[in-house]
């Protein structure tokens, strides 16, 4: 059997690299549709219209599904309604989007960890080095803001202990179902269930402007559906690790264009704490690193 690193290792690096920049941009979408719509009535709106979306390309697979497979799918879509709720609301407070998505990046580091605890996988040695530094990155951050965290701290990282739950369910579910259908599924019962909460506590707007509903049909066609569909193409291209070590440059993408877009700049604090933890995600998939970069030095 052919090894998928060999398969089309350019197309699958391409591809994903291309997943960055849009989850990337995705960032400074959302930031800007959040000024004039609802943190909930967004993020549910944005994930209904992308689940069907999708749905219109898994039609196929999803009427091959059985009823267990439905309820399987939605059961994580509950998972993921609540991850994705508290990062909407972290970005919604959120003053400094570069901190934000290194903290939101922890999810990555605390995937193993997570694993340990509820399935009794073996985490590698580099995941128990990795933590530290990271941990120590996030005290840095909390520093920064005066010996505290604030609200959009503490809901980003809630947000990413939840992810990384999410991402070790998905990794088994994934299994014995196809990827495209369960992404469909759960996309669709997130903009179901945030839809629906935002109607119950969250005060609507009379009328929304054009321009951010322009934000919001980025959000829905570019940085959801394309990114989700690209994403579940390029992982079938090559291994999940190396997939991850590509992924984590979302972090440094947002960064970047965060500064480009809001003219954001670090403090040394902020600049010491989101360069710790991205070395530990670094350690944390060392091997794969080091694997990626003589592939691309030979």
């Amino acid at each position: 059997m052919t090894d998928p690193m060999e398969r089309s290792p350019l197309r699958a690096d391409l591809l994903l690299l291309t997943v960055t920049l849009l989850a990337a941009a995705g960032w400074i979408f959302s930031k800007e549709a959040l000024g004039g719509m609802p943190p909930l009535l967004f993020i549910g709106t944005r994930f209904l219209v992308a689940g069907m979306i999708l749905v219109l390309f898994a039609l196929p697979a999803l009427r091959r599904l059985r009823r267990r497979d439905l309820v399987t799918s939605a059961g994580v879509g509950l998972l993921f309604s609540a991850a994705i709720g508290f990062w909407v609301m972290g970005l919604f407070h959120s003053r400094h989007l570069g901190e934000s998505a290194f903290i939101n990046s922890l999810g990555i580091l605390l995937v193993p960890v997570v694993a340990r605890l509820l399935f009794g996988d073996r985490p590698p040695r580099s995941t128990w080095i990795a933590l530290p530094v990271a941990l120590v990155g996030f005290g840095l951050l909390s520093l920064n803001a005066g010996l505290r965290l604030e609200p959009s701290q503490w809901l980003i990282a809630t947000s990413a202990l939840l992810f990384s739950l999410l991402i070790n369910i998905n990794t088994r579910v994934v299994r014995h179902l196809p990827a495209l259908p369960l992404t469909a599924i759960q996309l669709t019962i997130v903009g179901i269930l945030l839809s629906l909460a935002s109607a119950l506590i969250e005060p609507w707007p009379a009328r929304i402007g054009g321009d951010i509903l322009g934000w919001l049909a980025a959000s829905i066609l570019l940085s959801s559906t394309l990114r989700f569909f690209l994403q579940i193409h390029a992982q079938g291209l090559t291994t999940p690790s190396h997939a991850a070590v590509i992924l984590m440059l979302e972090a440094v993408w947002t960064a970047l264009l965060a500064a480009a877009w809001y003219g954001e700049t670090m403090t040394l604090l902020q600049l010491a704490g989101c360069s710790l933890i991205f070395t530990a995600l670094l350690i944390n998939r060392w091997y794969w690193v080091r694997k990626l970069v003589l592939r691309f030095a030979g």
